[in-house]
């Protein structure tokens, strides 16, 4: 399968045979699980310390059996601390008490990792390539392609030189973007209590710019809201399919597409 590979002025200037990848089976049901096993990979354990409201004398002595019962003493019967001369003091471990014990804290040995097979992992990222070439699965993602010619989109390698946040932005509304772009310009306000923070709202993602090498174009493009860059060897589930869900709308650089036909 060919197409074109457009100028920086969205002219077609050459064709281009896509690489395998872009004709694997769209499989969603991988893509999620993938996306899914990468975000949990990010997540850090965290947990209280094991003996944290614990390292006291306090101790229950409530049966009548033990030895300096508290009972029949007309207090209530918890885990007390040990005083001199047989003394009962404050009251303590229990969660209720002060400089007690959490009732249900965070453990650090609790499994956060979603794990996925190596060879499943894979097939999901040629899956997630392959989707970003079908117009049904980036229009279903919310993209508008009004003026969008053809998927994917492809440029030319000049691309990839650009160091100025308008060359890209204007690079971006030749190939007919600019509908796109201005998507992200609203953003969505988060409900409840994040509203109120400063991370209450939400950008729309947009473009997804692939380049086969870190240049300048990833500080030019870092400006514009809701548009990612990512190299060749740093693809990933879920920069193609963010929240899980397949068809981001990407433009390729001609050297990108070179760069992952030879993987």
């Amino acid at each position: 399968m060919k197409v074109h590979v457009y100028s920086l002025n969205g002219e077609a200037v050459e064709e281009i045979e896509l690489p395998n990848q872009f004709g694997e089976d769209v499989r969603p049901d991988i893509i999620a699980r993938a996306v899914i096993a990468e975000q949990t990979r990010k997540y850090q354990p965290k947990g209280a310390f094991k003996l944290a409201g614990l390292q006291t004398t306090a101790e229950y002595r409530g049966r009548k059996e033990a030895y300096g019962s508290i009972k029949n003493r007309g207090i209530s019967r918890l885990p007390r601390e040990k005083l001199p001369k047989g003394r009962f003091g404050k009251v303590r471990i229990i969660p209720f008490s002060v400089k007690g014990r959490r009732a249900h804290p965070p453990k650090p040995d609790k499994i956060l990792v979603e794990k996925i097979n190596e060879k499943e992992h894979k097939k999901a990222l040629r899956s997630a390539i392959a989707a970003t070439s079908k117009r049904e699965f980036v229009e279903a993602r919310g993209h508008i392609l009004n003026g969008v010619k053809e998927l994917p989109l492809i440029i030319e390698n000049k691309f990839e030189e650009l160091k100025k946040t308008r060359e890209v932005f204007n690079c971006l509304r030749a190939l007919g973007l600019s509908s796109e772009l201005q998507r992200a310009e609203k953003r969505d306000k988060r409900s409840g209590v994040r509203e109120r923070r400063k991370g209450g709202y939400r950008t729309p993602r947009t473009v997804l710019i692939v380049v086969s090498a870190d240049k300048s174009i990833i500080k030019a493009a870092n400006n514009l809201p809701g548009v990612d860059v990512r190299t060749v060897r740093d693809l990933d589930a879920s920069s193609l399919a963010p929240g899980t869900k397949a068809g981001r709308l990407t433009v390729w650089s001609k050297g990108a597409i070179e760069e992952l036909a030879r993987m």
